[in-house]
This record gives C-alpha cells, structure tokens and sequence, in this order.
C-alpha cells in the first residue's frame, strides 16, 4: 500500500487527473550522458551494458538527477533492449553505432531458437536496481518502471541493430505478417510478465515506449502496435487495476484517437503534436504527457520560457498535464538549462492549478 506522502505526489495525481499544486515534470532519459556525473559512472562500470546490469550503479544514475532537479519522478535506469538481450539475440552497443545483435530474426526456427525467460531470474539486475532505488528515493517521489512496446522489439530483434527506417520488419510485414505477428505476440506475454516484475520490485508506474510505431501506416499501427499495448495494459490492469500506466508513440500524431482508447492512463505526445488539440480530441479521457521539442534546451533562457509558456498555455487549466519532452533530452545539453526548465514549469505553471 503506497505511502500518504507518495498518494499525494503530484505526478500520480495529475496521472489519476487530480487537482495538483503545479504542473509536474520529469524528463524522459534523464538519466544520461548530459550529466558529467553520469559520464563518471558510465566509465567506472566499463560500458554501457555493464551500467545496466550493475544493479548498485543503476540505482545510483536513477537518483542522481533527482540530487540536482526538482523533478516529480525519477525513471528506473536500463534499456529497452534486455527483452531481446535476454531471449538470447546477444546485445553490445558500439560507440556511434548504437545497438546491435549477434543474432536476428529472420525465419520461424529463429523465433523458436529464443529463450523463453522468468524475467525475475533473467533480469534480476533491473529488479534489484528498482529495490535499491526505492530504498533511497524520497517517501514523496515515485519511481518510474518501463518497457519498449512489442513492435519497437521486433524492429530490432528483425533488422539486428539501430535503423532509420527499419526496412527489414517492415518488409516482414508484407511478406511474411504471421511470422511478425507470431513475434509479436511472444513479446507481449515477455513485456507483460517484465512489467508485472517492476511492479512487484516496487515501482509506482508504468511507461510502454513504442519508439517506432510512427514508421506505420495507421492499418498497420493499429494491428501491429497499437493491439499489442492495448493487451499488455489489459494484462496488467486485471491485475493491477490502479497501476497508472502511460503510452508514447514517437512520431503517434495520426493515432491520438486510438491512443485515447486504449485504455492506458495517460499518453505522451511528442514534439509534432499540438497539446491543445490532443487535449479537444482526448475529452479527458486520459492524462497527457509532453510535449517540448529537446532541441529548444538548446537556445536561451528566453526562448525556453516562451516555448514552455506556449505548452502550458495549450495544456490549460486542466488537471492531467505532466510536462515533459517530446522525445528523450540529448547528450549536448548544458544541466543548467534543464535546472531553469524544471524550475520555470513549477513557477509559471502554479496559477493554472489555483
């Protein structure tokens, strides 16, 4: 049973589209290589992989944005990729490169070939990270837990590494679509079993990142995306009925109708999407997360004041807005603006909640 203190926290009552003291915010990667104190870490754990599965430094990274930035959550630090890593496809991240797999999918044995795994065994390290971190994050600041959305998976369990336009599983898609569906259904049991995990390791809520399905045609989103997420939230409610879990589609403009219905709580908007406009097609039915465009943390003090008085204007004074990025913040950016952006959201926001 959570804590008064925790019940209270604005993030999950703006979640929950209760009335909240200010706007909260938390900054998707916020975690990252942006913070020289991360960096430290990063080189004391001898890469990237070797961070993640360090359960003591993984706690660590998680909290150290929250010693510097008022932020109203914090966000478990791991990857997306550990579904497919523990399956079996052998994950490394090369510098410039990003991720790639000693393995891929390419046919029904590869499927068969991967490792059916009890996330609480196979991912011990992130259970353990979250078990830590809870240890030592305030009473009134929840933890984030989260997961890549079964079609983001496949794009790179299918193409075997980091793509612009993921040829390979769209090329699944038309040529084989019960191959990719059989994929795809294996990954939402693995993501619905990794998130009922997080949530018994402690976190507070949920976030499904579907980073790719903005490469889909609305047919193809919604039966190769959207359907997938929809169970997972449904696999997790019947357990978990009050777990508030949120959905973002990367590049999900042309989706909000079905996002909306899909039975998640609160959905993230990227920086391509009007917030007032989602907020007139939402009706309330879910919070909405979003939506600043990373690059502006990039220009002045000025121009961020007026891109973030632009956002909460849109958003209004309506309870369910929790201000975030519109994608994940870049390695560039000076920790100083994202202390002003943090500060400035709480001071200009607080008389919308009056």
């Amino acid at each position: 049973m959570q804590n008064l203190n925790l019940k209270n926290a604005d993030y999950l009552k703006a979640l929950r589209q209760e009335k909240t003291a200010k706007t909260p915010i938390w900054i998707m990667r916020q975690a990252g290589r942006y913070l020289p104190e991360y960096r430290k870490i990063r080189a004391q754990a001898g890469s990237f992989m070797g961070l993640c599965t360090n359960p003591e430094l993984a706690a660590q990274v998680t909290l150290q944005p929250l010693e510097r930035f008022d932020l109203d959550a914090a966000i478990i630090f791991s990857d997306i990729l550990t579904i497919p890593d523990a399956m079996g496809l052998g994950l490394n991240f090369k510098e410039g490169e990003g991720p790639i797999f000693t393995h891929k999918i390419k046919n029904l044995e590869d499927i068969n070939n991967l490792i059916i795994f009890d996330p609480c065994e196979k991912l011990s390290y992130v259970m353990e990270a979250i078990k830590l971190t809870k240890q030592h994050l305030k009473p009134s600041i929840p933890l984030i837990g989260f997961s890549g959305s079964p079609w983001t998976l496949a794009c790179y369990m299918i193409q075997g590494q980091s793509s612009k336009d993921f040829s390979e599983p769209k090329k699944m898609l038309y040529t084989n679509p019960g191959l990719l569906h059989q994929l795809l259904k294996l990954l939402t049991q693995a993501v619905t079993d990794y998130l009922l995990a997080q949530i018994q390791s402690g976190v507070d809520s949920l976030m499904i990142f579907d980073t790719w399905g903005g490469l889909l045609t609305p047919h193809a989103y919604e039966h190769c995306s959207l359907f997938y997420m929809a169970q997972i939230i449904q696999n997790i409610k019947s357990q978990y009925p009050s777990m508030p879990i949120t959905l973002f589609t990367k590049g999900g403009g042309l989706f909000l109708e079905n996002l909306f219905n899909s039975g998640a709580d609160c959905v993230g908007l990227d920086w391509t999407i009007d917030i007032k406009k989602a907020r007139e097609i939402n009706l309330n039915r879910t919070a909405l997360q979003g939506n600043l465009d990373p690059c502006v943390l990039h220009g002045t003090e000025d121009q961020i004041h007026q891109e973030v008085s632009r956002i909460l204007s849109q958003a209004g004074a309506h309870p369910g807005h929790i201000f975030n990025l519109g994608h994940g913040i870049t390695p560039e950016i000076d920790p100083g603006k994202v202390k002003f952006l943090v500060d400035l959201v709480h001071s200009m926001s607080a008389h919308y909640h009056e």
